[in-house]
């Protein structure tokens, strides 16, 4: 899985980003410019000690991670998928697939106009109040993704936690 974040604004929002990539092993791309340097310590926070869990791949255009991204499916485009509070279809209403890109704006303006018309049936949309504008950056990569990943049936993720003080006898005996 792919996300992909267009001209990201705020360390925090894409540091918080960085975190949920690393939990469901997704590759960021970054689209410049960026509004922070990459050496941002609230960046750095956000993301806590998962930086080392997460491909992230920085371009200067959307169009160059359009190029990697057919060139690295043997000229076949992949899905593009693009978040968007104008999309026509609720997120959770699409197929996802593995080698799909989830596309993200900046936050004060969201995606062009222009790249949502041309992709117009590939924009989807976070259901919300109708007066309300739109929801937090990290907020809506992590609802997507899960969404995603749920379709997918978590790929190579750890399903089912454990309580580390109590061993399963005990737990057990409770259940009775």
């Amino acid at each position: 899985m792919n996300i992909v974040l267009v001209e990201p604004e705020i360390p925090q929002n894409t540091g918080n980003i960085v975190r949920t990539c690393a939990g469901c092993n997704a590759t960021l791309h970054l689209v410049r410019p960026l509004g922070f340097s990459t050496d941002d310590k609230y960046l750095k926070r956000a993301g806590l000690d998962y930086w080392h869990f997460v491909d992230i791949r920085y371009y200067d255009s959307f169009e160059e991670v359009v190029e990697k991204a057919v060139a690295g499916h043997e000229g076949v485009k992949p899905n593009f998928w693009f978040a968007t509070t104008k999309g026509r279809h609720r997120y959770s209403d699409v197929k996802y697939t593995n080698d799909d890109y989830i596309v993200f704006g900046k936050e004060t303006k969201g995606l062009p106009e222009k790249l949502l018309a041309d992709n117009y049936n590939h924009c989807i949309r976070i259901p919300m109040r109708e007066e309300f504008r739109s929801l937090n950056l990290s907020n809506s990569v992590a609802i997507v993704i899960f969404e995603a990943m749920k379709q997918l049936d978590f790929p190579d993720m750890e399903t089912k936690g454990s309580l580390r003080e109590f061993d399963s006898d005990y737990l057990e005996g409770l259940e009775k």
